[in-house]
């Protein structure tokens, strides 16, 4: 189990750009030995619903609040530096079926994840979550 010390954007040159969920995210990140993961990553200060349901109160308030919060589920590989999550279902619909690709570096109790680099705002860009150890198995 891993505890989420940081997330944020970073440009080719190394050079933080942005922090897609805020200055301090929470999140958990599991692998169980038997090859299945499920990660959640949410924005500190979420805006809050009128609800204590799922789908309850206005759509605007839950947008709003379900724009801060990412979370997914399935198998996972490993197969050199990359860790490849099969999602089987996630908070974004559209993930459900296809692969999570996250290159990784492990450094005691420290993981660092990297999103393959992607075009944003004309720049290339990689996401990077850094994880403490929580628990060992």
């Amino acid at each position: 189990m891993w505890e989420l010390l940081e997330f944020r954007s970073v440009d080719d040159g190394g050079t933080v750009t942005g922090r897609p969920l805020g200055e301090s995210p929470r999140g958990l990140l599991i692998y169980t030995p038997g090859g299945w993961m499920s990660g959640q990553v949410a924005a500190a200060g979420r805006p809050a619903v009128d609800s204590a349901g799922p789908l309850g109160g206005p759509a605007d308030q839950r947008a709003a609040a379900y724009s801060t919060y990412l979370a997914y589920w399935g198998r996972y590989a490993i197969t050199g530096n990359r860790i490849i999550h099969q999602v089987d279902g996630s908070l974004i619909p559209g993930w459900a079926g296809l692969e999570q690709v996250r290159y990784f570096s492990l450094s005691g109790d420290v993981l660092v994840l990297r999103t393959p680099p992607m075009q944003v705002a004309g720049a290339m860009t990689t996401g990077e979550l850094t994880w403490r150890r929580a628990e060992t198995w």
